[in-house]
């Protein structure tokens, strides 16, 4: 017999995931971009200001890696509650 999925809790910890990982995105593309600029911009990456670096790279990559992370944590949370996507 078929387990029946628990939708609200399926929900809450997709809604918690995606949360999150807006919340990084924001706090690196803008906060550090922007925000922190002046006081990132006192450390070097590789010759380049911090603060720069993150407004110019980090943010990229740092959002290519949320990517790949929220496949991997949703591949988690719907195996977890025995969805097939």
């Amino acid at each position: 017999m078929v387990k029946p999925i628990d939708r609200k809790a399926y929900w809450h910890a997709t809604i918690r995931l995606t949360s999150t990982l807006l919340v990084i995105w924001f706090m690196v593309s803008f906060g550090a971009g922007i925000l922190f600029r002046t006081f990132l911009d006192e450390f070097s990456l590789r010759g380049a200001p911090l603060g720069f670096w993150f407004a110019q790279n980090g943010s990229i990559y740092v959002f290519v890696g949320l990517i790949f992370y929220y496949c991997w944590a949703m591949n988690k949370i719907e195996l977890k509650f025995g969805i097939n996507g």
